[in-house]
């Protein structure tokens, strides 16, 4: 069934319970109760309501900084913190949840295959801050961004586009916007779309919107492709006359974790799970390891309190190739910021968070300070 298919159905039928959509490692869960959306979480670290919260400029970083600590120290919900602090109305985190309950929809309509369970009548959670969200305009606007999508890609043909300003694109510009100024400061640096997405702090369907009509209005044009990150060596398996098969690399990956190698245990899952995102033992091992890889970091000196440094020049991070990830990763590296602050502001997992800056850790481009 589509995304639409599904969403009417429920709908249609009154339904409640609670709809949930796996596609790898994500999971959004939304919420029904008589066919009416009131709710939805999702388990990407870019639709957490700090990262929501940030895009739209209701809350800065040192303000999201600062409520995490308090949310990690005291527990309870991220927007009661933020509320009961003063430095959001409630207002704001209900106009925000309904945006990211669309977001979450919306970017459902552009996965090509995912997996989905609806548990009919189960109770909604009982911290659930309620919204009201009409199932069927979600669906009409779904379907235009299925179409919209498909226009974006003719212009812009992967998430390693870069850009560069025309000539004259002052004139080409009637009016702008700070997010617009943003783009176009973005798109001077020779940021891809994928950068430019995480720097902006918002999906890269909007991202590709606002890059799609600069294109439009002769303000930008695309100006070629970045390489693709080297893929490591350790994950090219069959140069190291690995096995292949999925058994195999799942029995390798046990051995490892059981000789308490994180690191290599994860290689041989990524590849399994490369061979086959659904498979629920990979999955289940991923899981394993990436705990086991997160406690064996903070063990080994890369606190939550560490501080890490710049310690590379401009014209030596110019010359290595950073994914739009690790690049965001390393311009929120200022001296200041210690481990956990930086996981607060990013919008990933925290196991991504912490390879990366292991990686560039490893790569002689960042320090470690853990005396302050």
């Amino acid at each position: 069934m589509s995304v639409a298919d599904v969403l009417q159905f429920l709908a249609a039928g009154r339904k409640t319970g609670t709809l949930k959509i796996g596609r790898g490692s994500i999971i959004k869960q939304i919420y029904l109760e008589d066919g009416l959306i009131v709710g939805s979480t999702s388990n990407d670290p870019k639709e957490f309501l700090g990262q929501v919260l940030l895009h739209y400029g209701k809350i800065d970083e040192a303000q999201l900084q600062t409520a995490m600590d308090i949310h990690r120290q005291s527990g309870g919900k991220l927007g009661t913190v933020l509320s009961s602090r003063g430095l959001v109305s409630e207002a704001d985190i209900m106009e925000v949840l309904r945006t990211r309950t669309l977001e979450i929809i919306y970017d459902l309509f552009i996965w090509e295959e995912a997996d989905f369970e609806f548990f009919d009548s189960e109770p909604l959670p009982h911290d659930l801050i309620r919204i009201e969200v009409n199932a069927t305009s979600v669906i009409m606007d779904g379907i235009y961004r299925i179409d919209e999508w498909s226009r974006y890609r003719k212009v812009i043909p992967s998430d390693r586009t870069f850009f560069e300003l025309k000539s004259g694109w002052t004139h080409s510009i009637r009016e702008s916007n700070k997010e617009i100024r943003e783009v176009l400061y973005h798109v001077e640096k020779h940021l891809t779309a994928a950068e430019i997405c995480f720097n902006l702090h918002t999906s890269l369907f909007h991202a590709y919107a606002v890059l799609f009509d600069l294109v439009e209005k002769g303000a930008i044009k695309v100006a070629g492709e970045a390489e693709p990150p080297a893929v490591e060596v350790a994950a090219d398996l069959s140069a190291l006359n690995f096995p292949q098969t999925i058994p195999e690399l799942l029995q390798l990956a046990r051995a490892e974790l059981k000789d308490d190698d994180v690191e290599n245990a994860l290689v041989f899952i990524y590849s399994a799970l490369e061979q086959e995102p659904k498979n629920t033992e990979a999955q289940s091992l991923r899981e394993e390891a990436e705990r086991g890889y997160v406690a064996k970091l903070y063990q080994n000196g890369l606190s939550p309190q560490a501080v890490p440094r710049l310690l590379a020049s401009l014209d030596q991070l110019a010359s290595q190739y950073l994914g739009p990830q690790e690049g965001f990763v390393l311009s929120r590296i200022n001296g200041e910021l210690d481990i956990s602050g930086i996981l607060s502001v990013c919008p990933f997992r925290e196991v991504d968070s912490l390879r990366m800056i292991k990686t560039l850790l490893d790569r002689g481009m960042i320090g470690i300070d853990n005396n302050l």
